[in-house]
């Protein structure tokens, strides 16, 4: 299989989450032109995909971990193999996760490993979040894996460079929407008027506070608002305004702590500027977190093989894979692809070079590590 190729198909066609249609197809064609057809089971959930393959003595069941989806992000990389889908991009990395997937079960057909492995191809990781109703699902239950990990491009890194910590990787996150509503009126006459673009302000410094004067300082925690709506034209009074944002925090206990404090605040603006709030917490993604024994043990095969690797420190990114390791032992780990651009941006340009790596290594570490 050209594994190049494969990831530029897939990088033309990026979609929305729980909307990976083309994605899922392209998946099981695929899947379709690998050897030994007989040593592997294929199921389809929503718009993602299980594989089963069969060890040749099996003891435990090995789980893999990608993710489909793709952001709404206007491509701006001018390659000949850019987005066809106007408006959505892969910007975060999941085309070469899928690709090194695939590449890593068509090496497994053709070198059986011992014990049993289910690939995942999970939906919707940018939102609202595939991998807790995958983990719920029955057909990840009847193949729930023993032990499971994954990957993540990292821009920052050498191309093929594995960085990984124990414990804490990615923080919990949570997204974050607050609507206040007030009353509109002439630009003339404010005092007949709730204006809500003043209680919205407001309420953004005041967020401001929670962070630096509610969280230890020991402690990590991130409160950002990246977009606010409000108003209709300049001698109007907004009577309506949108905040969106993000939080997150290292902790679980942190993160519901800021929450409290953030519906404080919201209540306080309320009575302040006579107005209502109603805050949706929307996606919320639980910390991934590495487990000692096995990250010590892809650790201790990256040593072995020879495979570059560097401790990193904890992100507060987000990635639901964290579901997953609630539940079930494991890993992740960020794979370097060297690009300028960083994740989530439109010029994102990762060195094709790293899947090939990243087959080597995945693969590797079924077969030859002691997970």
């Amino acid at each position: 299989m050209d594994l190049i190729k494969v990831r530029r198909a897939f990088h033309e066609i990026p979609e929305p989450g729980f909307q990976e249609v083309k994605t899922q197809k392209l998946i099981l064609e695929l899947l379709k032109t690998m050897p030994n057809q007989a040593g592997m089971d294929i199921k389809t959930w929503k718009t993602g995909v299980l594989v089963k393959i069969k060890g040749s003595a099996p003891s435990k069941t090995i789980g893999y971990r990608t993710d489909m989806d793709g952001l709404p992000i206007k491509e701006m990389t001018g390659l000949p193999f850019r987005s066809r889908h106007e408006g959505y991009m892969h910007a975060c990395g999941h085309d070469l996760h899928m690709t090194i997937a695939l590449g890593m079960i068509e090496k497994l057909l053709q070198q059986q490993p011992k014990d049993d492995v289910v690939v995942l191809f999970q939906p919707a990781e940018e939102g609202p979040g595939g991998a807790l109703p995958m983990l719920q699902s029955e057909a990840f239950r009847s193949w729930k894996p023993d032990v499971i990990f994954a990957l993540h491009i990292a821009p920052e890194y050498p191309t093929g460079v594995v960085a990984i910590r124990k414990g804490i990787l990615f923080a919990n996150t949570s997204e974050l929407f607050i609507d206040f509503i007030g009353r509109g009126g002439h630009a003339a006459y404010p005092h007949l008027a709730n204006d809500m673009v003043i209680s919205a302000s407001h309420f953004v410094m005041g967020l401001q506070t929670i962070v630096s004067r509610r969280v230890n300082p020991i402690d990590s925690a991130v409160i950002t608002i990246g977009k606010i709506i409000g108003g209709t034209k300049q001698n109007v009074i907004a009577g309506s305004a949108r905040l969106e944002g993000t939080i997150r925090a290292l902790n679980p206990e942190t993160m519901e702590m800021v929450k409290r404090e953030i519906e404080a605040h919201a209540k306080a603006i309320e009575l302040a500027y006579h107005c209502q709030t109603k805050i949706d917490y929307g996606s919320n993604y639980y910390q991934v977190f590495n487990h000692v024994d096995e990250t010590e043990q892809f650790i201790a095969y990256c040593q072995a093989e020879g495979h570059e690797w560097r401790e990193c420190q904890e992100a507060m990114t987000g990635e639901d894979f964290g579901f997953f390791l609630k539940e079930i032992p494991g890993f992740m780990f960020w794979l370097g692809v060297n690009s300028k651009a960083g994740l989530h941006e439109a010029t994102l340009q990762p060195d094709e070079a790293a899947i090939a790596k990243g087959v080597d290594i995945v693969s590797g570490f079924i077969l030859n590590g002691s997970v």
